[in-house]
């Protein structure tokens, strides 16, 4: 074997202690920016640093765009000193706008709960209801634990959770999908609220105390400038940051627990005063705040205010007649489920065409000359029903729009939708039987002639409960109970 030459020698010797090439640098592309990863920094870490600086709504959403922007990069962890590219980045903060639509623009929405609308699996259930047939989505910025969803700065919101982490960008991502934005917000049921500032709160004449409803301190005192106030500044704050309407959610006064117990501001300043009325001023203010921003305003009432029960009323403060005026729309609770005790039917779970129909007949009748919108709440839930199914679904449906409900708005306390899933294609395919049909920003078709209400006349409700129409039932579980109807 031949020895190599002494030129070869220091060739070699040259090349084993060059030094590597440095990597060619990674130029970002427009709307993309470049990241140096630090010691300890991962995709998702990285990803949740930078997502408000990008087009997404989830960090895990872009976790994703940032594999695929550098070339599908697998694995969690980055190298320390590793170049990154981050897509989708904004030039400035997305500012949105309202789109608007007529009070009669009828909505096909479902409800999601804060948590949900901030996640992947709400992104996914938004989109599937879009490709189903709805055109709107209701969802939390404040339920009745208090919590706030979003960023807002008020000396009262101190309990925030901020899972809509961007409210215009949500909101965009609605509108990008067509869809009218319905941000929903429980007003005066305020756990948190009541917890961190008890001078707000309804008090006992007992004992000079926050007043507890049935053991739960919840209640803010709807009486209170203050309470009052923070509520509205919360919807306006929503409102001309782009949503389309503004629902507000447990508008009354308390209706269980020892109602001789409860002291109220107004008793003091305006002994004269009734509870209705202390509603009615209420929403007069706040339409006045929410409708120049071009959002709707609409209302959550209870299915039962239709009866018009006395008792109903001096507990609620719910006047239907009164709350028309200061609305686009009226969204009452029809739940069949909840009529429990009602009309002389055992099981009015499984009697949706009796009780939708004839709560809506009550509705028309009671705001009839106030021009409101009537859009129910259906149920999308199996409790207290066998015959739950996407038939069920159809039946609510067709009988609201039978009897001049526009629109609809389906609840499910664990935003599941799999029953209006299923039925949503085939009350598609009926054109004009079930729904319109109208979309944002297209002229809907002309509306066809509404039954007129029948003439009805008071039902007694033996032992029903003031607030929901339901009997006390051993067998129902306090928490169950909640989880299900909770406005």
């Amino acid at each position: 074997m031949q020895n190599p030459q002494p030129a070869q020698l220091v060739q070699a010797k040259a090349d084993a202690t060059k030094k590597p090439e440095p990597p060619a640098p990674v130029i970002a592309p427009p709307g993309a920016d470049l990241y140096i990863a630090q010691r300890g920094d991962s995709i998702p870490s990285v990803a949740r640093k930078y997502l408000k600086r990008t087009k997404y709504l989830t960090s895990a959403e872009l976790a994703e765009a940032i594999r695929a922007a550098n070339h599908n990069r697998q694995g969690v962890f980055l190298k320390s000193g590793e170049q990154i590219v981050i897509p989708g980045i904004l030039e400035s903060a997305i500012v949105e706008k309202s789109v608007p639509v007529a009070r009669d623009f009828e909505v096909r929405a479902i409800y999601l709960t804060g948590v949900m609308a901030g996640s992947d699996h709400g992104e996914r259930i938004i989109r599937h209801w879009r490709e189903v047939g709805g055109n709107a989505v209701v969802f939390d910025i404040k339920d009745s634990d208090g919590i706030v969803n979003i960023a807002f700065d008020h000396p009262l919101a101190s309990g925030q959770r901020h899972y809509i982490s961007d409210l215009p960008k949500f909101i965009h991502f609605l509108h990008s999908e067509n869809m009218h934005a319905i941000a929903r917000i429980a007003i005066f049921r305020d756990e948190h609220l009541v917890t961190s500032h008890p001078e707000l709160a309804v008090k006992s004449r007992s004992t000079g105390q926050p007043w507890r409803e049935n053991g739960k301190l919840v209640w803010t005192d709807p009486s209170n400038p203050k309470v009052q106030d923070y509520d509205i500044a919360l919807a306006k704050f929503v409102a001309q940051a782009g949503v389309d309407e503004v629902q507000f959610d447990y508008v009354r006064f308390p209706a269980e627990g020892d109602q001789k117990d409860t002291a109220f501001n107004f008793q003091t300043d305006h002994p004269k005063q009734q509870r209705s009325e202390v509603i009615a001023d209420f929403l007069q203010r706040a339409y006045a705040q929410i409708h120049p921003t071009g959002a709707l305003f609409s209302l959550d009432v209870f299915g039962v205010m239709a009866w018009q029960r006395p008792v109903d009323l001096s507990h609620t403060g719910q006047d239907i007649v009164a709350m028309a005026k200061h609305c686009d729309v009226l969204s009452p609770m029809i739940y069949p489920s909840h009529f429990f005790g009602m009309d002389g039917i055992v099981h009015p779970g499984d009697a949706p065409e009796h009780f939708i129909g004839e709560s809506m007949d009550r509705f028309k009748l009671i705001t009839k000359d106030s021009g409101v919108v009537i859009r129910p709440w259906l149920q999308a839930f199996a409790w207290r029903t066998k015959t739950y199914s996407p038939k069920y679904v159809e039946v609510q449906t067709e009988v609201a729009k039978q009897k001049g409900g526009i629109g609809f708005l389906f609840w499910n306390a664990n935003n599941d939708y799999s029953k209006p899933y299923t039925a949503m294609p085939e009350m598609r395919a009926a054109k004009g039987r079930y729904f319109r049909g109208d979309e944002v920003g297209s002229k809907p078709e002309p509306a066809t002639a509404t039954p007129i209400a029948s003439t009805v006349s008071p039902v007694t409700a033996p032992n029903t409960n003031v607030e929901t129409g339901l009997a006390p039932s051993a067998s129902d579980s306090t928490r169950h109970a909640q989880k299900i109807w909770r406005h």
